[in-house]
């Protein structure tokens, strides 16, 4: 495999390469970016994930029982902890499991392992969705009973700080924004699946906010903030710092759909009324779906975030437009043959 430099920061920021690596949820769409990233890297990359891949190096475990793989992670200088309960749509119960204890588990066999910095995704999430426009890192976390991805992350973050803050080891904090390109399945493939079947539907004229931030852009502010001094201790908000009303995002996938015009739309308070409904019925009839309140509540955010310290302390600068990223995933899209 051909090695590629490391990236380098808008100031010349130059991150660390590490030996090696151990990725959780390795198999993921961010995952196995940052496996194949740092592979490119001259990296050892190993990592867990719930299916096993012996290609990859990748051994079968999750969160919640650390003695079945935590032994893969020993000697790895980086551990990044991706895994997580990827839906706005589980049961706090699950959320806790994972994305609360499972990370305190990543936490102790990264330490266990050796390893001297702890990279944790969390996501733009934690800060709920009613922050103000241009929020920050400093901007307060979501509580409640609502919204409960939201809170599990910023519960997470409590973790990893907590461990940083006594010691244990050197952690960062990522706050991906919504991350999407060529592999990804929240953000590609789904949506036009829903799109598809006419199940799309977005709240208030589909003018809410969406923060994309392509895949390419996240690999390299992450790998900055994980080989740099800057990064030890910090929590990092990385979006693609252009924010596209979801009726524009969304519309690609209407398109794709060979529909025309927009996705249809109905109020946020009949939105939530609808998706409450659809919930409680998915629940009674022990169905997966991600037609939720808390997704209207996303679909309806007001604004995007500040970028100001990634770049001013990475160096974060992303590089890929938003109509250079959805092209790319067009081209990806029609390669996989989901569209004609």
């Amino acid at each position: 495999m051909e090695t590629k430099d490391m990236p380098v920061g808008k100031g010349g920021q130059a991150p660390v390469r590490p030996k090696k690596v151990f990725i959780t949820g390795a198999n993921g769409f961010i995952g196995r970016s940052l496996l194949n990233r740092y592979q490119q890297q001259g990296c050892e990359v190993r990592g867990m994930d719930l299916q096993a891949d012996p290609s990859m190096d990748v051994v079968a475990g999750d969160l919640t029982k650390p003695d079945t793989w935590k032994q893969h992670a020993k000697g790895c200088d980086l551990f990044i902890n991706t895994a997580a309960v990827v839906s706005l749509a589980a049961e706090w119960e699950t959320y806790r499991a994972i994305s609360v204890q499972g990370v305190r588990h990543a936490l102790d066999a990264a330490i266990a392992g050796g390893a001297k910095r702890f990279i944790h995704f969390s996501s733009i999430a934690a800060m709920g969705p009613d922050y103000e426009d241009g929020a920050d890192e400093t901007a307060p976390v979501t509580i409640g009973d609502t919204y409960l991805y939201g809170v599990a992350k910023g519960a997470s973050e409590h973790a990893v700080l907590a461990a940083h803050a006594s010691g244990e080891i050197n952690c960062t904090i990522i706050r991906p924004g919504d991350v999407y390109g060529p592999g990804s399945r929240a953000w590609l493939i789904e949506p036009l699946k829903m799109a598809r079947a006419g199940q799309l539907l977005l709240p208030n004229k589909g003018e809410g906010i969406f923060t994309p931030v392509y895949i390419d852009d996240l690999l390299d502010g992450t790998m900055l903030a994980a080989g740099l001094k800057e990064g030890s201790g910090q929590i990092f908000i990385l979006w693609g710092g252009e924010p596209v009303p979801c009726r524009t995002f969304f519309g690609h996938h209407w398109r794709w759909a060979g529909k025309k015009g927009a996705p249809p739309s109905i109020p946020l308070f009949a939105a939530l009324k609808l998706t409450h409904g659809i919930s409680l019925l998915n629940r009674k009839l022990k169905r997966k779906g991600e037609v939720t309140p808390d997704t209207m509540l996303m679909f309806a955010r007001k604004g995007g975030f500040s970028g100001k310290k990634a770049s001013d302390r990475l160096g974060f600068e992303p590089k890929v437009s938003f109509d250079e990223g959805i092209r790319r995933s067009e081209v990806w899209l029609r390669e996989q043959g989901e569209i004609a």
